[in-house]
């Protein structure tokens, strides 16, 4: 093969509809070249990496839905989209704790839709999570630049420390990688909380809605300044206080008893997550004014700084934001690495990809996202741009997530399940709407970014169409799980006796 692997493990062509094939031998070989590290988390270190995922949306990015729909708009929008991550964190739970595999998403939509339904969830994943770090890598440097450290005044050296020293620290071990999230992430998060014991005592409920209103906008008034129209342009930057928390089940083949750590971690992250999305929303616009902070690439600074001049609240803050951005920086490295490593392993992406090193890290998974985020970052220094690209995959892969739900709750309703989800497929559905209608919103905020994620999408897919598809690998564990339900699904076809 190509890419260096045991041609007998998966051969050139597969039956008709892409069906996955093997060789006789060869495969114990293949996998045990891509095997994590068992064991190295439990609830708790998954707990802090859903948050980790997320924390840095609390500092910023928010706050420029104000300018979308103020104050009104955007707390409808922001409570929409909450509602739509606990109704997917809920989904996914119970699919997580059924294939608790590296795959996550990609692995519940194969089961549920096939390898097309697989490809297309774990590659609209996959563009989230190599999108989104270098995205963040560029705020980090716009931070390291405005607080004055190291006296840099160019982006590319501190983009470049970035991902060298976190790869570095992902390539040492995935216990002391989750356990460095989980130390910066109680940093971010505890600073959080002290911004908005700080922020309340200014708190004044007439500063909310002073955004002036567009009276041509329909249904507009002081509380929704842009009309209705601009709770649904809202959608993209309400996704800001949870984006990336749907991450966890990526670590499910380096989890303790993930079938019920799994469930916990997400159903835990998410409250924390709702908590302080609500708190910093508040505490914002309320002890400044939503139009001082609409605009603002440090909107939490910028509420503490009414006078204008530094206090040390606020200084705390900004180095504070700073552990927040390294936070997610680093998780959101992991989840990226991991979604590659399974697409990888199944044969969807070039197989050499999914190698792991001698500590069980999947070295060429986090090296190469590595290179081509930092090339995106030194080469364009658009974070928001590509922060954008991100939120469209990361709607598509929502929407198919929650199909896999519904379809495999349809078709295996007898599938022992640890856990269920609550409210069974009314809650996926739901998830599965507001998915939908938060894809659509994303061209109404960067019809540019769109279009860009689009593309990029179009390529993988004619990769998948006219290549990988024919050169599955069956012996790795999502595919074997859709192996199984298939063979469960014949047997029981052949023992139903035929209708007279």
């Amino acid at each position: 093969m190509a890419d260096g692997t045991d041609s007998r493990i998966a051969t050139p062509s597969a039956p008709p509809g892409g069906a996955p094939t093997t060789g006789p031998s060869g495969e114990d070989a293949y996998l045990e070249r891509r095997t994590l590290r068992r064991g190295s988390a439990g609830w708790l270190l998954l707990t802090g990496l859903g948050v980790a995922y997320v924390v840095s949306g609390d500092y910023a990015g928010w706050n420029f839905g104000l300018a979308e729909a103020g104050f009104g708009g955007l707390a409808v929008a922001a409570a929409l989209m909450g509602l739509m991550y606990t109704c997917l964190v809920f989904s996914q739970a119970e699919m997580a704790a059924v294939l608790p595999t590296a795959g996550g998403g990609y692995g519940f939509a194969r089961r549920a839709l096939g390898t097309w339904g697989g490809f297309l969830t774990g590659t609209a994943i996959l563009i989230e999570y190599m999108l989104a770090p270098a995205a963040i890598a560029v705020f980090i440097g716009d931070y390291v630049q405005s607080l004055h450290l190291f006296g840099l005044r160019a982006g590319w050296p501190v983009y470049l420390a970035c991902f060298a020293i976190f790869i570095g620290i992902h390539l040492w071990g995935v216990g002391e990688a989750l356990r460095f999230s989980f130390i910066v992430t109680g940093i971010a998060v505890a600073a959080l909380i002290i911004f908005v014991l700080g922020a309340f005592r200014h708190f004044d409920a007439d500063r909310l809605n002073d955004i002036p209103v567009q009276a041509s906008a329909f249904g507009a008034n002081s509380w929704l300044p842009f009309g209705v129209l601009g709770i649904w342009a809202a959608f993209p930057f309400g996704m800001w206080f949870f984006l990336g928390v749907e991450g966890v089940p990526l670590a499910a083949e380096e989890t303790k008893d993930p079938a019920r750590s799994l469930p916990r971690a997400m159903a835990l992250s998410m409250g924390i997550l709702l908590v302080l999305a609500v708190l910093t929303f508040l505490a914002t616009t309320g002890a400044r004014g939503s139009a001082a902070v609409q605009a603002e690439g440090n909107p939490l600074v910028a509420a503490l700084e009414g006078g204008g001049e530094p206090t040390l609240l606020s200084r705390f803050v900004n180095y504070a934001g700073l552990a927040g951005l390294v936070a997610s920086f680093f998780s959101l490295i992991y989840a990226g690495s991991r979604q590659l490593f399974a697409l990888s392993r199944a044969g969807y992406l070039p197989r050499f990809l999914s190698l792991t090193s001698r500590r069980k890290a999947p070295y060429l998974g986090l090296l190469v996202p590595g290179a081509v985020g930092f090339a995106l970052a030194a080469g364009t220094g658009d974070g928001a741009r590509m922060l954008n690209v991100a939120v469209f995959g990361a709607t598509i892969s929502y929407a198919l997530m929650a199909l896999s739900h519904i379809a495999l709750r349809r078709r295996e309703p007898d599938l022992p399940r640890v856990y269920r989800t609550p409210g069974g497929v009314v809650t996926s559905s739901i998830a599965l709407v507001l998915a939908c209608a938060a894809l659509a919103a994303t061209f109404l905020v960067d019809r540019e970014a769109a279009f860009i994620a689009l593309g990029v999408y179009g390529v993988a897919i004619a990769y998948f169409a006219f290549y990988s598809r024919h050169r599955l690998v069956a012996s790795a564990p999502e595919e074997e799980f859709a192996a199984l339900a298939a063979a469960e699904a014949e047997l029981e076809r052949d023992a139903t006796p035929p209708r007279s």
